[in-house]
């Protein structure tokens, strides 16, 4: 494995393992790297001959009063991670690369049909900043194939329809919500919380279940469902953003003839900000 940093370094590196005839196969993180990241390593080795993985914390996705400046940085020990995983080349680029004029001076990319719902109601540059650095992540790497986490279902659906929209030449490929023993999504953020609010967070996902299995069961009062769910988060001390039950297809609220949902929610918990989701198939 070695990492480079450079446009170049990474272009050249792709050109020579494709014209050997191999494919390509690219995880964007933001480093500080769990078990959770590693599922996609290895999904992305199962489905291409040749992985990239980049590490780039980007400050364009963080908005005034978020967490970029301690947002961890591990990058010795993420490298070890890969490195015993056996990936083939990280990249690692700075700031002076990815935005050369500074991330307030740069061209955005907005996917408007996706992006003023659910997270992107509280955090309004988010997924500007995701698609902005994942289009310029991909026009650089240009891989055959780029794999995201399902957890952050909202990213990935932007994501798969900019590429769709702009006609990159890559296919997005998603991998399920990697989980702890207790349920909760793993997350750079876990970090944050202390022992017992990672006990207490366990109750986002067991508040999903509840919603999934009363819509399972013919409940089509999706209103009151959610209704209900956030005031048990509330009672459970969480602060609840959002708790929507919608349709896959273009996050829209769901109607009680939609047979392919997703509960999407997102609370804080402490100082901590916390999403889920679950998938349903009627």
């Amino acid at each position: 494995m070695k990492t480079v940093c450079t446009v170049e370094e990474i272009r050249d590196y792709v050109h020579t393992v494709k014209a050997a005839g191999k494919t390509v196969a690219f995880v964007p993180t933001m480093g500080n790297l769990h078990e959770g990241h590693l599922t996609l390593v290895t999904k992305a080795q199962s489905l291409a001959d040749v992985v990239i993985v980049s590490i780039y914390v980007n400050q364009m996705q963080f908005g005034p009063n978020e967490d970029f400046d301690s947002y961890p940085r591990t990058m010795a020990q993420d490298e070890a991670l890969l490195k015993e995983l056996k990936v083939d080349r990280v990249f690692a680029p700075s700031t002076s690369i990815i935005y050369p004029e500074g991330p307030d001076n740069h061209t955005a990319i907005k996917v408007d049909a996706l992006d003023g719902m659910h997270c992107g109601k509280s955090r309004p540059v988010f997924f500007t900043g995701i698609a902005t650095v994942v289009t310029k992540l991909l026009n650089i790497v240009q891989p055959d194939m780029a794999v995201f986490g399902e957890k952050d279902f909202q990213q990935i659906s932007i994501i798969r329809k900019m590429v769709k929209d702009l006609y990159i030449p890559v296919e997005i490929v998603g991998a399920p919500i990697a989980r702890s023993e207790t349920g909760l999504a793993l997350s750079s953020r876990n970090n944050y919380l202390s022992a017992d609010e990672l006990e207490h967070a366990t109750l986002l996902y067991k508040q999903l279940l509840k919603a999934k299995e009363a819509i399972l069961i013919g409940n089509t009062g999706y209103d009151i469902i959610q209704h209900d769910a956030l005031a048990d988060l509330a009672e459970y001390g969480f602060r609840p953003d959002y708790f929507n039950i919608i349709r896959r297809s273009d996050l829209q609220p769901a109607a009680p003839d939609d047979k392919e949902l997703i509960i999407l929610a997102a609370v804080a918990l402490g100082k901590t900000r916390l999403i889920d989701n679950l998938q349903i198939d009627l």
